[in-house]
């Protein structure tokens, strides 16, 4: 009984850590589609022009990447390699982790497995939760991420974010409470519903990176269901077939 009695406080401890720990911001639903190949090829163009200089895929090849998303080879040479990278390279940068401690305070991650490790809301919900902190040392802090170390990549296409106090009044008037939300106050390059757009796509490609094979496993697995559903039928009949005569 002592045995039954541990194994369940074992088994529903982290159940109740989870209830008990983060009271971070509502995520936004990034409402990926691993299907939509024009939103992935979209996402590579935005990694590879807007993440890449500092952050890494270490574990994609490009090949891999343009095979899978129907990049061409011609497309894939022209607007996604850059200086020497070859299609069989992995798609990393010459970033040395000691220039990242140096600039940022801390190694800059790979990115291949984040929306893995944290998960698609939260890429989706973080890029669009940049707001200006002038205590910060790049003047910009982060709703879902506070005390970010990163400067916000996007913000001449997203523009500038001003904090919502708890307790404020007004829009974003500074209350006596902690940030809850952030507000629009200087438009940028791209209207609000474009930068959304961005921000999926680019979720949506982090995403398929994270887990490449999910794109071929789903069909697969269609597949398989097909095969067993057919296989079912014809032992049904089989079986029927073999103990007509037995009483």
């Amino acid at each position: 009984m002592k045995n039954a009695i541990f194994v369940l406080m074992f088994l529903f401890a982290p159940l109740s850590v989870m209830a008990a720990g983060g009271h971070g911001p509502e995520l936004q639903e990034a409402n990926i589609d691993l299907k939509d190949k024009a939103s992935l090829q979209r996402g590579a163009k935005y990694f590879v022009n807007y993440c890449m200089g500092c952050h890494s895929l270490q574990y994609m090849r490009y090949q891999r990447m343009a095979d899978d998303l129907g990049i061409p080879d011609d497309e894939l040479r022209a607007n996604l390699l850059f200086g020497d990278a070859k299609p069989t390279d992995m798609m990393t940068n010459s970033l040395k982790e000691a220039d990242g401690v140096k600039w940022f305070g801390t190694a800059i991650p790979d990115l291949t497995l984040v929306t893995r490790w944290r998960s698609p809301d939260w890429v989706y919900s973080y890029l669009k939760a940049y707001y200006v902190d002038e205590t910060r040392s790049y003047g910009v802090n982060n709703l879902v991420f506070p005390d970010v170390g990163m400067p916000h990549p996007f913000a001449h296409l997203q523009g500038v974010q001003a904090p919502v106090f708890a307790g404020g009044h007004g829009e974003h008037a500074e209350g006596t409470g902690h940030v809850v939300g952030v507000k629009l106050v200087e438009p940028g390059q791209m209207t609000p519903s474009e930068y959304d757009l961005l921000v999926r796509d680019l979720t949506n490609f982090l995403t398929y990176a994270g887990e490449p094979s999910k794109l071929e496993r789903r069909q697969l697995g269609l597949y398989v269901l097909l095969f067993l559903g057919l296989m079912f039928i014809l032992s049904f009949y089989l079986k029927r077939e073999f103990w007509k005569d037995v009483h």
